[in-house]
């Protein structure tokens, strides 16, 4: 029986390779032809930066043949991808350039020495399947030199490209430093404190801070954080209160010529102050207290809000300098250093600040950690349960087939069948349990205490890659080792020996090794199985799938219809922690059993060129770092790589001579490489953190630069907390239903996204108040027929992102922050706001659009021009600028001269446009058949005759 046993158990595992090999390679096939001919008809899905992104960030055009894709990918060179994508994403590629690199020159060195030495030495029968041969478990003596030979060779090979791309990025980094986007930041030169003392939070306070490490520095503008208490609470229950009532409406109003005999019913929320006086399970009108809520809302943000600056100051606060170079010497000066309690470092970028954690004590932030760093030792402890019955069964079916006779001989007679299960279900399952735990963890890190989004998201890679190396690699196998011993131990004491006996004779080094060489089949079949996962990424099947449910089985709003046009933000956290897992995994049974390391060599040559192609055109980072990811991702390969020599180690002392030379030989390996890691951190770490090392004394009379003299760098504002100005969103319905909506709905007047009204109007909108007519966006003095105040219409031809794109409410969800659509959002100004972005009622550092769609006040155009090209020139500061409402100044800033003044009539001339209809693959007909422009408002325009282009331009006659 145990013959049979074991017999299945070969033939399955080499059985099950070429099943994994087979469906991964033709599934991959498959899918990349799918995504090929879907391409160019589906471009909303497949390339939405084509259209949203402006002419800095635009990727290549493509064209509409099925394979034009691969000519953009092959062809973009690394300069040009920092500008294109950002410096993350560019981190990203080229660190799957080098282990793709290194995995090819390791495939050379270790099959071409260790599968030579293994077949030839090994001792077997006819029997023995080829992937058993490949593998040391029949090697015996001096010939296990070889694995001690290719593990120097293999380290040797990883620290050469480490070094090579520890350089590149330096120069990336450095490159970085001196573009025109990072010199013209607010963060590139301004210093973030934390830990102040109550004594010390003041303005004043955070000089006298900075002064105790560099008391010759200059002038700086400072500011402390203020207590904004229940303020961001109440604007987020205001923006899901929104949200609950256009789920609500879409639903009510999904057909307005035919509306349901009952009006929608809820229950009251929680939050709400009068929650206790409703009767338990009590429902109410949706619609009416949603709107009663909202307004409660609004008028309580307002108060708070006026209420801010007389609140207690917050343990925090920033100082800006005027050279970016003084103060990132500064921020280097104080790196091991803490004066007076505090703790000074480089400021962020504003959207990557997790406001809610700033307050938080040393003593808070430390009790955080160890809470959640118990909860991830609970989940793993948890987790071992499942992850020992996969690694014991699924992996290897004959174990399952020794404890169940009917199941054995089910194995027996259908080999074939069991060993495509073997192959294919396995891998999968374990994959499925991958997308999972990334979602878990940065929900349990949220509450960690990181002051930023980024370093969030490095620590989820660490937890994340600590958990996936204890749980998948060393239990995995550690659990397939129990079940060896004690079977083992039940065989020998079948035979008459005791169980002591029987423990003690049995070598538990000499069965790890046995079980790593069996259970590595499964790690092969696993990697090949990478290659349909990343076939699947380039295949959106998960957007497709959800999209068309979204749109076909459900009511979605405006806003969510909106959403789902919206590029995807790229998983940073999980896909570095699926590549470090993957690189460990081969490492570490790369000399145990060779074929793995071709397998992994073959899914990073294929998922490079698709990861560039989805970074090009599908997915935005987020939040950029300035690819800060590198020495956290180099630390975790040197790891791995220490953890690959102890595997060698090991198999050396058990298979080894009797001498265990080939095992003594493998002990420096480690402390070369901390040896390593100590040089490349002298050498480059503080190159690629700081822009200058050295704080470079200024004369203090020195006359300083007019952007940083004047409020043009607006610190309080940028590096305020956003619910002191982020504008309240305004609930948007869909055109359709405008008619109908004033029957049902009694809501504010005002829209808070027009010009002219802020909070104050908006709500005061909610009583019987007399209110005129709103005016129609773009054209003073014309009413907006068929609008109802206080909410936003949105009709079919504009349920699209690139409407919104401007939009902070829309552009922090989808990398906007960063500037991929235009201007980033900490970019120094000038002086006085220009009028097309700024309103008289506005809050500092909150845009106010003219309309209720959110395009902002543009310079004129011809008549005609969409107003989507509009909104892409206007938020990237076009060439087209305002005769008077704007200049130049000489510096370069642009003034405001005559704020809120009416523009001249005048017409742009004709070719200066930008961005032309249809650039970039658009087309008239836009991507997903969209409409690019609005009719009923070009008709308006193009036979108005108040409009200064009516006398000038050839009218279109009936």
């Amino acid at each position: 029986m145990r013959t049979l046993t074991s017999n299945c158990g070969h033939q399955l595992s080499q059985n099950s390779i070429y099943a994994s090999f087979g469906t991964s390679i033709g599934f991959t096939l498959l899918l990349a032809i799918g995504f090929s001919l879907l391409r160019p008809y589906n471009s909303v899905v497949y390339a939405p930066k084509l259209k949203i992104a402006d002419d800095k960030h635009a990727p290549p055009p493509m064209g509409k043949g099925p394979l034009a894709w691969l000519g953009p990918v092959l062809k973009t060179k690394e300069t040009e991808l920092v500008n294109l994508i950002g410096l993350d994403a560019t981190i990203f590629l080229r660190v799957l350039r080098m282990f793709r690199n290194m995995f090819l020159c390791i495939t050379v060195v270790g099959c071409g020495i260790l599968i030579p030495i293994n077949m030839t030495k090994g001792q077997f029968d006819s029997k023995t399947d080829f992937v058993s041969r490949v593998t040391p478990v029949n090697v015996w003596g001096s010939s296990n030199w070889g694995m001690t030979i290719c593990a120097w060779l293999f380290d040797l090979i990883i620290m050469v490209f480490l070094w090579l791309n520890y350089r590149a990025v330096l120069n990336l980094r450095r490159t970085y430093f001196e573009s025109a986007d990072y010199q013209a930041s607010l963060h590139a030169r301004t210093l973030m404190i934390n830990d102040i003392p109550k004594t010390l939070r003041t303005d004043e306070g955070i000089g006298r801070v900075i002064d105790v490490v560099a008391p010759q520095s200059s002038f700086s503008r400072t500011v402390v954080a203020r207590n904004v208490k229940e303020l961001p609470e109440l604007i987020e229950q205001h923006d899901q209160t929104v949200r609950d009532l256009e789920g609500y409406l879409a639903r009510y109003l999904k057909d307005p010529a035919n509306l349901p005999p009952k009006r929608p019913e809820c229950t009251p929320s929680k939050d709400d102050p009068n929650f206790g006086s409703y009767i338990r399970g009590q429902k109410l009108d949706a619609i009416e207290y949603l709107t009663a809520r909202i307004k409660e809302l609004e008028m309580e943000i307002k108060e708070v809000r006026l209420s801010v600056d007389n609140r207690n100051p917050l343990p925090y606060g920033f100082a800006s300098y005027e050279a970016i170079d003084e103060a990132h010497g500064i921020a280097f000066a104080a790196r091991k250093k803490h004066p007076k309690g505090t703790t000074i470092v480089l400021a962020p970028r504003p959207n990557d600040i997790i406001w809610q954690n700033m307050p938080l004590s040393r003593q808070t932030r430390k009790r955080k950690r160890i809470m959640n760093n118990i909860w991830v030792t609970l989940l793993t402890i948890v987790w071992m349960a499942p992850n020992a019955l996969i690694s014991i069964f699924l992996v290897s079916l004959p174990n399952l087939g020794s404890v169940w006779p009917a199941f054995q001989t089910s194995l027996a007679q259908h080999t074939v069948w069991w060993s495509i299960v073997q192959g294919v279900a396995s891998p999968a399952v374990t994959s499925l349990v991958y997308l999972v735990l990334p979602i878990i963890f940065r929900r349990m890190l949220v509450k960690a205490g990181d002051r930023t989004k980024t370093a969030r998201e490095r620590h989820v890679t660490g937890k994340l890659y600590t958990f996936f190396v204890f749980n998948y690699l060393l239990v995995f196998s550690i659990f397939s080792t129990v079940w060896t011993f004690v079977s083992t131990v039940v065989n020998k004491t079948n035979d008459g020996t005791t169980t002591w006996e029987a423990i003690y004779e049995t070598d538990l080094g000499l069965l790890v090794f046995i079980s790593l060489c069996d259970i590595s089949p499964f790690w092969v079949t696993w990697l090949l199985q990478r290659n349909l996962g990343a076939a699947v990424d380039l295949a959106q099947l998960w957007t497709l799938v959800w999209s068309f449910c979204a749109r076909k089985f459900s009511s979605p709003t405006p806003r969510e219809m909106i959403e789902l046009t919206a590029p995807p933000a790229f998983d940073y956290a999980s896909y570095y922690n699926y590549f470090l897992f993957y690189t460990t995994v081969t490492l570490c049974f790369g000399c145990i059993q060779p074929l793995v390391i071709p397998a992994a060599a073959m899914y990073f040559s294929l998922d490079v060129f698709l990861k560039k192609y989805l970074l090009l055109y599908i997915f935005i980072t987020k939040t950029e770092s300035g690819g800060m990811f590198w020495r956290m991702l180099f630390n975790r390969v040197l790891f791995a790589a220490i953890l690959a020599n102890l595997v060698v180690f090991l198999s050396t002392w058990v298979h080894g001579e009797a001498t265990h030379m080939e095992a003594y030989a493998v002990i420096p390996l480690p402390f070369l490489v901390i040896g390593f890691k100590w040089y490349c951190a002298r050498t480059f770490d503080d190159k690629i953190h700081y822009y200058s090392v050295r704080n470079m004394l200024k004369d203090p009379e020195a006359s300083r630069s007019k952007p940083f003299g004047s409020k043009g760098d607006r610190l309080a504002s940028r590096f305020g907390h956003p619910a002191l100005y982020k504008p309240l969103i305004t609930p948007m319905v869909h055109a359709r239903a405008q008619n109908i909506l004033a029957s049902v709905y009694g809501g504010r007047l005002t829209d808070s996204n027009n010009q002219g009204s802020g909070d104050n109007m908006s709500v005061s909108g909610y009583s019987d108040m007399f209110s005129m007519d709103p005016m129609r966006a773009g054209q003073p003095g014309r009413s907006a027929k068929g609008g109802v105040p206080g909410f936003e219409m949105v009709p079919e031809n504009r349920l699209d992102f690139s409407y919104y794109k401007g939009r902070a409410e829309f552009a922090e969800e989808h990398g906007g922050s960063g500037g991929i659509y235009g201007r980033a959002e900490d970019i120094i100004r000038s002086d006085t706001p220009g009028s097309s972005r700024w309103g008289p009622d506005s809050r500092p550092g909150t845009p106010v659009h003219s309309g209720g769609l959110g395009t902002p006040t543009l310079p004129s155009f011809r008549p005609g021009t969409p107003d989507s090209i509009k909104g892409d020139i206007g938020m990237s500061g076009g060439s087209g600028m305002r005769y008077y409402g704007e200049r130049k100044d000489s510096s370069g800033e642009t003034i405001g001269l005559v704020q809120g003044a009416q523009d001249m009539p005048a017409s742009a001339v004709p070719g200066v446009q930008e961005r032309a209809p249809g650039f970039l693959g658009g087309g008239p007909g836009g991507y997903g058949n969209l409409p690019q422009e609005d009719l009923d408002g070009r008709s308006s325009v193009d036979h108005d005759p108040m409009n200064y282009d009516y006398f000038r331009s050839r009218r279109t006659r009936n």
